[in-house]
């Protein structure tokens, strides 16, 4: 019986992959919980299994002290230098107990402890296992649907596809092979968590990993993911090699190696980017396919773009999404512009600073410079040339007003005048 154990630990740990030791002390554990409830016994007793024969042999456990207080826990140095000469005080000292028959509860105590151990022993295997893989491409078979979440049955366990790391608009069945990025592995008390992901970015860069050998050699590097599940994915790639190029390469004979990727994505758009350290150039190829005209910087974390009226929406793409993942690509906000937009600008801040020189006049408000601007009254020497009716003529300006400023306009070019000549 006792080898037939050490056959049956053998060939379990083989199996589940458990190391060998912790099955032993499971099955230790369990003798103890058996030996106590049997007993009825509420000291320490310990188990140990022989691991050449298969036998366990029963100790009941005592402190080594000077002055015994409690014989169900104590004994004393006399004593249990009669059991071991080399105990002394504050060592533990075991006395073996007679093999015992511990009956059907017993025995169930100690399967239900040996499967508990085991149970997460063998968790502890599965998420060591797959923490190691986080990041990385799994494949599984749909099993059930729990509310909008998917479980996948990964084969050694299960995993969640949840309804936020589903591409949108895609059809799932139970019984249909998906492929995923095993996004994160969490420790549980109901055992590990394994979550799965097809709408991460992180997706998209291992399949075009997969796909592009040059990848995997380290002829090409992608430089960064970003997308829009479901929708457009802009990637962009550096060649290694100057002979390679990038984008072509990616792409593949006739579109070959892309059109694979934009299957597995059910249709998604895929914008293949040329990789460079210059930054407008990276952005030019960012916004593609739209003809940029210019582009300036505006501060370390913007960069205005200048494009051709025609060429508007295409740079901003449906509903802001072409600029919107060029930003996040480039890491960078972007502020784009057409022509006519620039021109209305330059045009409204033009005419702030107009304002601002004429509201130097007492009375005169931003509301009614901008008004008299609109006339045509664009500087202090004009409104004081003006004459009453003409300036009377302006929104919101009556002929006293009108004569008003006009003196006030003549008073601040007479100051600025013999400021002047001093």
């Amino acid at each position: 019986m006792g080898q037939e154990i050490i056959r049956v630990i053998e060939q379990v740990s083989k199996e589940k992959g458990i190391n060998k030791q912790i099955f032993i002390e499971a099955v230790e554990a369990a003798i103890v919980s058996a030996a106590k409830k049997s007993y009825k016994l509420e000291e320490n007793i310990s188990a140990h299994l022989n691991e050449e024969n298969g036998e366990i042999e029963l100790y009941k456990v005592y402190n080594v002290v000077s002055k015994v207080e409690d014989e169900t826990k104590d004994i004393s140095v006399a004593k249990a230098k009669k059991i071991d000469p080399s105990l002394k005080v504050g060592d533990e000292a075991k006395i073996k107990l007679e093999s015992h028959d511990f009956g059907r509860i017993a025995a169930q105590t100690a399967k239900q402890v040996i499967v508990q151990r085991l149970r997460e022993a063998e968790r502890e295997v599965i998420y060591d296992e797959f923490k190691k893989r986080e990041g990385e491409l799994v494949n599984g078979i749909i099993q059930r649907f729990e509310r909008r979440d998917i479980i996948v049955d990964l084969g050694r366990t299960e995993a969640i596809l949840p309804y936020s790391e589903q591409i949108p608009k895609e059809a799932y069945h139970r019984g249909d092979r998906v492929r995923a990025i095993l996004l994160e592995v969490n420790k549980t008390g109901r055992g590990p968590q394994l979550i799965l992901s097809r709408a991460h970015p992180g997706f998209v860069t291992r399949l075009f990993e997969m796909e592009v050998p040059e990848i995997y050699e380290g002829l090409l590097e992608i430089k960064g993911t970003v997308r829009e599940a479901g929708r457009r994915t802009k990637i962009a790639v550096l060649s290694n090699d100057s002979k390679i190029d990038a984008v072509g390469t990616c792409v593949g004979m006739k579109g070959s190696r892309v059109q694979s990727i934009v299957r597995e994505l059910e249709g998604e758009k895929i914008d293949i980017i040329r990789w460079t350290e210059d930054v407008r150039e990276f952005i030019i190829n960012a916004l593609s396919p739209a003809k940029i005209k210019n582009i300036t910087q505006i501060d370390e974390g913007t960069m205005e773009v200048v494009v051709d009226d025609d060429q508007l929406s295409l740079a901003i793409g449906k509903k802001g999404q072409n600029v919107r993942l060029a930003a996040k690509l480039a890491r960078l906000k972007i502020d784009i512009k057409s022509d006519s937009q620039l021109k209305e600008d330059k045009d409204q801040k033009k005419r702030q600073q107009l304002a601002k020189a004429i509201s130097v006049l007492p009375g005169v408000g931003e509301k009614t410079a901008l008004d008299m601007i609109g006339e045509g009254y664009t500087s202090v020497e004009g409104i004081a040339e003006a004459s009453i009716e003409e300036l009377s003529g302006v929104s919101g300006i009556g002929k006293t007003k009108a004569k008003g400023i006009i003196e006030k306009a003549k008073a601040v070019l007479a100051e600025t005048e013999a400021e002047a000549e001093e």
